[in-house]
């Protein structure tokens, strides 16, 4: 019995893979339903299956009792309709210890894109649910991702691996945060409707922030943006009106040139000479002209500060990697105990069953030859039999159930199989 994993992710395969071998949730759920049906060739040799597919990788996690990677890959390419040629030398074959301090480490976050990043968590969880849902996840499967998901929850409250924001549209809204104690109840103008604006607005809500206007040159998109947030649209060419509304501007547009002026700033201040005004240019190039920082009451970060700011942050994250990493040590000792023991009880079921057989195959033959025994005589020869099978085995199986939590495990395993002659 091998633990298998098979994968790629944005370390190995570019993002065109990723895509190709990305599984929505309805194919994720079609493919685990076709191995849980029995209706996929593959099957009689991947005993148990889960699949993790998210933006950054696509894994199959699958045991076996021999090599089955070729199986594995065709069941990939099978069901995603590519050649495995076109994947093959982007995939990374795990097997067994490797495999599973592979889930570790995703599950924990020290695998990501993102170091630390929380999402991965979660859709570890929903894979093994999945998967559990579909009778596919059997009891080997199951221990391995309920220990990666306890593993990943701890690494999470006993470290600071998650704790410090570590992407620019983060970083914009802890500074921000910090610079606006009264962040729930202001407005915002974000200006711009691309990627980070929307990572921008997604952590703003998060932080329980309601009032949020969108301006962009496009008005559809700004529309787009802000219907997806309750949020209100507006056109570029009422910018420096909504200056004069807001108390946080974030910029993130793609203009060739500064958009806010110092000049538009000063306007806007009067217009309102107590209320402070932070102003996050996440653009590049940089969306609100320098120096407006000099103007009273008004405070600008830039991306080269957001810069400073992401790499403390990731530096930080990055000093708690040896105690995650310890953690993940003792979650996977402890998994490979359990796989251990898992392994040891079969053999001395599988002797003691070949040891009762042999004991009554004997007992027949002798009760053969004893015409005139009594029922009574009978039944207490095979308790005495029965006595003296139990006596022999007794040292061998409590030494099997001692080793079972240990390195000579595995060593016990193959010798007792070869001594015994067991399959």
């Amino acid at each position: 019995m091998n633990i298998h994993c098979l994968g790629i992710n944005h370390n190995t395969a570019p993002l065109a893979l990723r895509e190709t071998l990305a599984f929505t949730p309805h194919q994720l759920n079609a493919s685990l339903a076709r191995l849980g049906c029995g209706q996929d060739a593959n099957r009689r040799l991947i005993r148990e299956c889960v699949i993790l597919s998210t933006c950054n990788r696509v894994e199959i996690y699958a045991v076996g009792d021999e090599n089955i990677f070729p199986a594995l890959e065709n069941f990939l390419a099978e069901v995603r309709g590519i050649s495995p040629r076109e994947f093959s030398s982007a995939a990374y074959r795990l097997l067994d210890s490797e495999a599973v301090h592979h889930l570790l480490r995703v599950a924990a976050g020290l695998d990501s894109l993102v170091l630390g990043e929380p999402q991965i968590l979660g859709q570890v969880a929903d894979a093994y649910a999945a998967a559990r849902q579909h009778g596919v996840a059997g009891k080997v499967l199951s221990r391995l991702f309920q220990t990666a998901i306890h593993a990943g929850k701890r690494a999470r409250t006993e470290t600071a691996i998650g704790r410090n924001p570590a992407s620019i549209s983060s970083v914009a809204v802890s500074l921000i945060a910090n610079a606006v104690p009264t962040l729930q109840k202001a407005h915002i103008l974000v200006v711009g409707a691309g990627e980070m604006a929307e990572l921008a607005v997604e952590a703003l809500r998060k932080r329980g922030v309601s009032r949020i206007t969108v301006a962009n040159r496009t008005l559809e998109k700004a529309k787009n943006l802000a219907g997806r947030w309750n949020g209100r649209a507006a056109a570029l060419e009422s910018l420096p009106e909504l200056l004069t509304q807001a108390d946080v501007v974030i910029t993130s547009t793609a203009a060739p040139h500064t958009i806010i002026s110092r000049q538009m700033v000063e306007k806007a201040m009067r217009s309102r000479p107590s209320r402070p005004l932070v102003l996050m240019d996440i653009a590049l190039p940089r969306d609100v002209e320098t120096g407006v920082e000099t103007i009273p009451r008004v405070e600008r970060f830039d991306i080269a500060a957001l810069s400073a700011h992401l790499e403390s942050s990731l530096a930080q994250r990055k000093a708690e990697i040896p105690a995650v990493e310890a953690i993940l040590a003792e979650e996977q000792a402890a998994f490979l105990d359990y796989l251990a023991t898992l392994e040891l009880v079969p053999i001395i079921t599988q002797i003691r069953k070949q040891a009762d057989a042999i004991r009554q195959t004997e007992l027949q033959k002798a009760i053969r030859r004893m015409p005139d025994l009594s029922p009574e005589a009978r039944q207490q020869l095979d308790l005495l039999t029965q006595s003296i099978v139990k006596k022999i085995l007794h040292s061998p199986t409590i030494r099997l159930r001692e080793v079972a939590g240990t390195p000579l495990a595995a060593d016990y395993a193959n010798l007792t199989r070869g001594l015994f002659g067991l399959d």
